[in-house]
């Protein structure tokens, strides 16, 4: 009996083990399925990046100021709106810019079927060939563990952001200027929109607004020039690619569906 007993592990040693697995656990489901928000790097290197575009009313005018100051960002693309902008999305690529993709009309992920998600994908690539890359932003940042899978079954890495100043609602070109100084940190990947796209269907699944989507342009680009000629000194501003690159990208637990977020 004294034997039996003595050949069980100690409980202790049971719990550590336990842990150990559980912990190895979430993190192959975060290599597997995990969201990249954000990279863990030495590097004092940002990636600034860019939505609902390109608009020729404002995404050359972004380009202007990404040159003047010899910096690099990255495009998520609206499909649709790639297709009617040929050459823009040429001088994008051109200028040293990545480009990813953003779905074709920009509909909430969660709320639509998985084939028109495919076909989103799909399309949207399509649009942006040869220059698109197998990095996508959901719309809206919507998503769930189906459309994670999705976009996981046509070999996209899904990237969303960890600075998020809200520049499509903020009216003060200095206030947000202060939102993005206050935030930007080494690793960090900055939601900007160079265009507002709003999904034409989004209320059949979604309650009207509040308050009509302001769309402060000029305000975004006053406060990029302000970030760019203070940290440009400081911060290396590249593509997500070459970020990705410079150290660990880390995921994240990322469901959304403001269907859910409000029941």
């Amino acid at each position: 009996m004294e034997a039996a007993a003595s050949a069980r592990p100690h409980p202790g040693l049971v719990r550590l083990v336990r842990r150990r697995l559980a912990a190895s656990l979430v993190a192959a489901q975060r290599r597997a399925v995990g969201t990249i928000t954000h990279v863990a790097t030495d590097s004092r290197a940002v990636a600034l990046t860019f939505d609902d575009g390109p608009d020729p009313r404002t995404t050359p005018r972004v380009l202007q100021l990404l040159e003047d100051f010899g910096v690099r960002a990255t495009f998520f693309m609206v499909g649709d709106s790639a297709a009617r902008a040929p050459a823009l999305v040429r001088e994008v690529a051109a200028a040293g810019h990545a480009i990813g993709n953003h779905s074709w009309s920009h509909p909430p992920f969660p709320a639509i079927s998985g084939r028109e998600r495919r076909r989103q994908l799909r399309d949207c690539a399509t649009a942006l060939a040869p220059y698109g890359l197998r990095l996508f932003r959901p719309p809206y940042g919507e998503q769930s563990l189906a459309s994670r899978l999705d976009a996981l079954a046509l070999g996209y890495r899904v990237v969303t952001w960890s600075v998020d100043p809200r520049d499509y609602k903020e009216r003060d070109g200095v206030v947000l200027a202060a939102k993005l100084l206050g935030e930007i940190r080494p690793g960090s990947i900055v939601l900007l929109h160079d265009g507002i796209f709003e999904d034409q269907d989004r209320h059949l699944h979604f309650e009207p607004r509040q308050a009509p989507i302001h769309e402060p342009r000029e305000e975004m680009l006053t406060a990029l020039r302000q970030v760019l000629s203070q940290l440009t000194p400081v911060f290396q501003f590249v593509t997500l690619p070459e970020l990705l690159r410079l150290g660990r990208p880390v995921r994240a637990k990322w469901w959304y569906d403001s269907r859910e977020a409000r029941t």
